[in-house]
């Protein structure tokens, strides 16, 4: 009996372990099946996830429901825009409820490495409004809410998050973000027990950043009220690096008109030491170390509603009085710090928010530091009245202030300024209606770290505030053994310090010599085998920028081209760098260029628009200086001498920074004023087919050539060229990859033929007799030749004129054939740049600058972000590539 009952058992015991391994499997389908309904019916987004993996031993009793690579991408003007992504959403659920596939009652969720962007554009649309509109009526709910919420436990591990304001020019980024909370959901008043972490909180209201890389954690106990939706808390566990906060209040969810609050912070203590930890540059250097003294407050409310309309009431108030601090390893203290600051905004409106420091005063060195700043109306007009007045002798600041390690600061900055109005008036050039004045002089400034080993050093610089500009004279200064010297205006700098207006500057530049070797870091760079494998990435020009700089150079190196008297000017304008009527004496000629780098209309395919005009330069000198003139004249390798060009090109960047070749459109022209052609693979071909030695090496004079191309070839016009007795008429086409297919008329005294070239005519000449041609040679032959294959493996097709198709046909038809080519080379540009929208490329950037910092920040790697550090810099050295060639 024994024996049976065990049997029994052990069958009972074998079918539901079975069960337990293939219910994943048969449940899979109804899961995805209801997950991805309820999501389509309920949301107004794209959402994608990667698999769904269904465990009854994860949670068990419990069965376990994974959605793995989830990803919410937002709807109109933030289509490209990722709202929510995640690696896992794992979830706890009732088995019963699972096989019925009616009420899945969910028991705990836990969230893995979310990533949130949350974004308020200008017009105040945001892009969490996805949820459809429930236009329907029905009083009948029994199978309207598929997912039952009987939460005991949630979490959210390694998040990040972005909130980006741009309305009222606010945003704040948490990374590192673990939050956790426990309590009985399903009761009608319980208490939920939260942990929250942050690694890194930053927040910032019109550019300024209040919070920055500061470590946070909260511990509270949440009184929830589900009958009247009522959220209150009270807790001392609150803390941003050093500084403790309590606080109390409550939040209430109001029925489709947002959250009702009424919250009160302030700090438990009055030490000075917690408010100085949220200066990174101190908390960051033995913090805990450094000797303190002095008193502070703060403290403040938000108070009133939040809606997808209004914001809340909110005030904080920060007072230090008597301020100290010394680390014990330096001689000198930072003291007498005194702050007396104010943020107010009365009833949410953004236009109502008030920036009121009374008095700042700080002493270094005993120097003393003074500074007040008042800013109102920040929407409509702003006001502001600030001054800031005092003496820092960078010498000493490693007396009382620890830098990094390598990092050497020198120099003394005087300042004395004040501003007073409203910034509308500057922008409308009524200076009368506003006052500003004031100097800032920097003198023996100079600064090295170890991203910077040589060091900076300015020796003068001199600037006064005028309402109309802030005047910039008597720049003098050294980097990397060039001595620049310069002079200018910023005519804009409160309305883009304050109001995000484009920077409008013209500053003059003059420097005796620049390597840029030395300056885009390639001399190091070049050595090293991590160059040939580094990509090189697209850097975008800011859109906030509106300078224009003349520039000065008596001498500029790059690679092994030395270009001397430089001039031109640089425009920075609209995301695009212009450079225009750059000249200077190079290649033992002149030259001049003119272009734009313009990534507005795309941050992964940069437009680029050059030409130049050469004059009296030396060929061979040109051809391995400049990359494109190896692409469209391949033939200036095998040419000694001198020539004067001129070459406009129009096309995008692709991959490394390298150009497209099949976007290149552009005309130009080419004279060669004198030169010798040897070893050219082409006529050498021609003059071994013809028996005529005499074409191998041969002397050029003034001979002038026009072409253009498109969609990967050139067209070269029809040109004459005179060897001796031999006369060539030549035209066609050429590809960017040196294939060749060129009609050429030629005109060859007899005389000059030997043995194989008189066989060649006479077969000819039988051939076109025996056709029923009537074909006669006199002294002179007119040969028609096809010129065919590549550049370094040519071949020769020949023919007598008069039984020949017309050059002037042969040619009409590949013009016919080229310009059909560029128009379809046009159009799939523009669909291309079409699909590319400025919107997907600036969430991509903002992306990656964020998963970088966030990667620094954490110490995690992210296998979906490769950009680099490094980029900026390579870019910057792609760009040149693409104007002078730069060998790898």
């Amino acid at each position: 009996m024994a024996k049976k009952i065990f049997k029994w058992v052990g069958i009972v015991l074998l079918v539901l372990i079975g069960t337990a391994f293939a219910a994943p499997f048969l449940f899979k389908g109804k899961i995805i099946e209801i997950v991805k309904k309820q999501i389509n019916e309920n949301v107004n987004a794209k959402v994608d996830f990667k698999d769904v993996d269904i465990s009854f031993f994860r949670h068990f009793p419990k069965v376990a429901v994974g959605l793995d690579e989830l990803s919410v991408v937002g709807n109109d003007v933030f289509a490209k825009d990722t709202l929510f992504a995640a690696q896992r959403i794992d979830a706890a659920l009732n088995i019963m409820s699972v096989i019925s596939g009616k009420d899945m009652t969910i028991y705990s969720i836990d969230v893995e490495s979310p990533r949130v962007h949350a974004i308020v554009d200008k017009s105040g649309a945001v892009n969490w409004d996805i949820s459809k509109k429930d236009t329907t009526k029905t009083t009948d709910t029994s199978n309207s809410k598929p997912f039952k919420m009987a939460l005991q436990h949630y979490a959210i591990k390694n998040a990040y998050i972005s909130y980006v304001d741009s309305e009222s020019n606010m945003s704040t980024e948490i990374f590192g973000l673990n939050h956790e909370g426990k309590g009985d959901f399903t009761s009608d008043l319980f208490t939920l027990q939260t942990t929250t972490t942050a690694d890194v909180v930053n927040y910032s209201y019109h550019g300024i950043p209040f919070v920055s890389n500061a470590k946070a954690t909260a511990d509270a106990d949440i009184q929830v009220d589900n009958k009247t939706n009522t959220y209150s808390f009270k807790t001392d566990k609150i803390s941003f690096n050093d500084l403790n906060l309590s606080s109390e209040g409550y939040v209430k969810s109001l029925t489709d008109t947002g959250y009702a609050m009424d919250i009160k912070f302030k700090t438990p203590t009055t030490s000075f030491k917690q408010l100085l930890s949220l200066i990174p540059s101190i908390y960051k250097n033995d913090f805990d170390k450094i000797k303190t003294d002095g008193s502070a407050v703060f403290d403040g409310y938000v108070k009133g509603t939040y809606s997808a309309t209004s914001l809340p009431g909110y005030f904080v108030d920060m007072q230090v009085n008597n301020g100290f601090f010394q680390y014990p390893d330096l001689p000198m203290p930072v003291k007498n710090i005194t702050v007396k600051a104010q943020l107010s905004n009365p009833d949410g409106q953004t236009d109502n928010t008030v920036v009121d420091i009374q008095q700042g005063h700080i002493e270094m060195a005993n120097d003393p530091f003074d500074f007040r700043l008042l800013l109102k109306k920040p929407i409509s007009n702003m006001f502001v009245d600030a001054a800031a007045k005092g003496k820092l002798d960078l010498s000493k600041v490693t007396q009382f202030v620890k830098l990094e390690q390598g990092t050497k600061l020198s120099g003394l900055i005087n300042a004395d300024v004040n501003v007073k109005g409203n910034v509308n008036d500057i922008e409308q050039q009524h200076y009368d209606k506003f006052s500003a004045g004031g100097s800032v002089n920097i003198n023996n400034l100079f600064y090295a770290s170890k991203d910077y080993p040589q060091g900076v050093r300015v020796n003068n610089l001199q600037s006064s505030f005028t309402p109309a500009k802030v005047d910039i004279a008597n720049l003098s200064m050294q980097f990397l053994k060039s001595n620049i010297t310069g002079s200018g205006q910023i005519n804009n700098l409160l309305p883009y310090m304050l109001k995000s207006k484009p920077l409008n500057a013209a500053l003059s530049v003059s420097a005796d010599y620049i390597n840029l070797n030395d300056w885009m870091g390639l001399a190091a760079d070049t050595s090293s085998a991590k160059t040939a494998t580094t990509p090189v990435t697209v850097f975008p020009v800011p859109g906030n920028l509106d300078i224009l700089l003349d520039a000065k150079a008596g001498k500029v190196h790059y690679d092994n081209l030395d270009i001397q008297n430089l001039s031109g000017n640089v425009k920075i304008k609209d995301e695009t760098v212009s450079i225009n009527n750059v000249k200077g004496d190079a290649l033992d000629g002149t030259i001049g260029i003119t272009g734009s780098y313009s990534t507005k209309e795309s941050k992964t395919k940069p437009a680029i628009s050059f030409s130049y005009n050469v004059t009296d330069v030396d060929i061979q000198k040109t051809f391995y200086a400049f990359n494109t003139v190896q692409k469209l004249m391949p033939i200036g390798k095998f040419l000694a001498g001198k020539f004067n060009s001129q070459l406009a090109i129009n096309g995008s960047l692709g991959d490394n920074m390298m150009p497209d070749l099949s976007s290149l459109t552009g005309n130009g022209n080419v004279l060669l004023l004198q030169g010798v052609l040897s070893k050219f693979a082409p006529l050498d071909k021609i003059a071994s087919t013809l028996n005529v030695p005499s074409l191998q090496q041969v002397s050029l004079k003034d001979i002038k050539t026009y072409f253009e191309f498109a969609n990967g070839k050139i067209l070269v016009k029809p040109f004459t060229v005179k060897i001796g007795d031999v006369s060539m008429d030549i035209g066609g086409t050429q590809g960017i990859d040196q294939s060749l297919d060129y009609i050429i008329n030629m005109k060859l005294p007899r005389t000059l033929l030997g043995t194989q070239g008189n066989q060649l005519i006479n077969n000819l000449t039988s051939q076109l007799n025996n056709k029923g041609v009537p074909v006669s040679v006199g002294e002179t032959v007119n040969l028609a030749l096809n010129l065919g294959g590549f550049m370094n493996a040519p071949s020769v097709k020949t023919n007598l004129k008069q039984g020949a198709e017309s050059m002037a046909d042969q040619l009409k038809q590949q013009a016919t054939d080229f310009a059909k080519a560029k128009v379809d080379s046009v159009k799939t540009s523009v669909k291309n740049a079409v699909k590319d929208t400025v919107a997907s490329i600036k969430n991509q950037a903002i992306n990656s600058a964020k998963d970088e910092l966030a990667k620094k920040v954490l110490g995690k790697s992210d296998t979906t972000n490769t950009s680099k550090p490094t980029d900026i810099k390579e870019s910057a050295k792609g760009l040149l590539n693409n104007i002078f060639k730069k060998k790898n």
